[in-house]
């Protein structure tokens, strides 16, 4: 054995036991009791738990936005991600004008496979500019990338699909054996609200969350999850923000639709309130987090058989003078909070802890959900023999005050500086290399890899 994780707490989505891990080439080797060092390096997880590595299938690192990049690069972020029990990243590729689906492909691997210390996948972004490559997509997915993500706003950003062009995207993707993500947010009712609140002179941050209610959300995901029954498509609605959006996901699922939601952290433990101080902006991402009643509603929604399977970042974060942009006006502002160093601290502390999802749900939706709906498994998103060696150990007392100086992320602010958590991430294994103990990054730059997708069949 090259690694003994002694006296651990297993957790998996289904099952809690106490056992020794033992990890050769970076690969389970066993799990079983009273493991025998034999010249192994020896972590004594005693008073601990262990959990499968985390899996983030949301990130965006080094996203071209308004003239400017998200803050953390591909070492940066998942730097961040490891430090806070993330052992796998999914990001977007963003093609870029002038740029095929392929080429943009080749781009983002010569990008990520040199920086990256944690294993990570891509999705493929499909916009306007890319519908004269819609014939492309199966050699995409023949890359290991299956799953593309459309977009129901962002007109101006040229995001934004027609209904035709996405149910043209989801059959296309279908055929190839993908999965159609989606951000569904009503493009007609954000505007018309963009409008009404700058001519009335409301240009704070503030009426950025009033220009995108629940209805916009629930709006969408009413349309597109029609759409994809029609194209008899799998899809995966990101970032679900609503009590309203939680609601037509269901409608949907029980009309036949194969969809399931994400939502991420900062719904989890924000409210609207948020856009009421002075560093609002900082608080500025789409959707906008909203009401108390609807972070609630998310909690339930992840309860086993709820519609929200997975839990991801949407890491995207932008430095306080990027920020600052929109100071006179709300739709100047970059939108994009950090968050994937978050996750699993904070569904413990504040999920966890707080009664509110059990030890096995939080793997099932940080770890064994992903893998499978992702295309991650067998090799991961589990704890047993023949899985990559992808673990987390978490002191269920640590307290950790998630300030800006606590965060590895690369900007000079918090939006968890009010959060003081009761549980944390205190060692994290990729493959069997210890990357972070202690609160400290250990690992190695360039040390991940690009892995291939292939979507399951659930």
């Amino acid at each position: 054995m090259d690694l003994i994780v002694k006296n651990a707490r297993v957790v998996t989505g289904s099952e809690s036991f106490v056992s020794d891990i033992g990890v050769k080439d970076g690969v389970i080797a066993s799990v079983s009791p009273a493991l025998q060092p034999s010249g192994a390096e020896v972590y004594d997880a005693s008073g601990k738990i262990v959990i499968p590595g985390g899996i983030d299938a949301h990130t965006h690192m080094e996203l071209k936005v308004d003239g400017t990049s998200s803050a953390d690069d591909f070492y940066t972020g998942s730097v961040a991600a490891a430090c806070g029990g993330i052992t796998t990243l999914v990001d977007f590729v963003d093609t870029q004008p002038g740029e095929t689906l392929l080429g943009a492909l080749a781009e983002y691997r010569r990008k990520a496979d040199s920086k990256v210390a944690i294993d990570y996948g891509l999705h493929m972004m499909f916009k306007g500019r890319n519908l004269p490559e819609i014939d492309r997509i199966p050699e995409v997915v023949k890359k290991g990338v299956p799953s593309f993500k459309v977009y129901t706003a962002y007109r101006a950003r040229g995001l934004m699909l027609e209904d035709a062009d996405i149910l043209r995207v989801m059959e296309k993707v279908t055929a190839a054996g993908g999965l159609v993500a989606i951000h569904a947010e009503s493009e007609g009712i954000i505007q018309r609200l963009i409008e009404k609140n700058l001519a009335s002179g409301n240009t704070d941050a503030r009426y950025h969350a009033m220009s995108r209610p629940p209805e916009a959300e629930a709006e969408a995901i009413s349309r597109v999850t029609r759409l994809a029954k029609r194209a008899s498509a799998k899809i995966y609605i990101v970032h679900l923000s609503s009590r309203a959006g939680i609601e037509e996901v269901d409608i949907a699922r029980r009309g036949g639709t194969n969809v399931f939601a994400e939502t991420c952290p900062h719904y989890l433990v924000l409210t609207d309130e948020v856009y009421e101080g002075a560093d609002a902006r900082n608080f500025v991402m789409s959707p906008p987090v909203k009401k108390a009643s609807d972070r609630a509603a998310l909690w339930e929604g992840l309860a086993p058989g709820g519609v929200i399977e997975t839990v991801g970042s949407d890491h995207c974060p932008f430095t306080s003078a990027e920020k600052d942009w929109g100071e006179e006006d709300f739709t100047k502002i970059p939108n994009g909070v950090p968050g994937t160093e978050a996750i699993i601290p904070l569904l413990y502390s504040e999920g966890v802890r707080k009664g509110r999802i059990s030890m096995f749900d939080l793997v099932r939706v940080t770890s064994a959900s992903p893998a499978l709906r992702f295309g991650l498994s067998p090799s991961k998103g589990s704890i047993s023999v023949g899985a990559e060696a992808d673990l987390v150990v978490i002191d269920p007392h640590k307290r950790v005050k998630m300030t800006a100086d606590v965060m590895h992320s690369k900007i000079d602010y918090s939006i968890y500086e009010h959060i003081s958590t009761e549980g944390y991430p205190v060692l994290t294994v990729s493959r069997g290399e210890v990357v972070m103990e202690d609160g400290e990054f250990v690992g190695r730059r360039g040390k991940g890899r690009f892995v291939p997708r292939r979507v399951a069949s659930c």
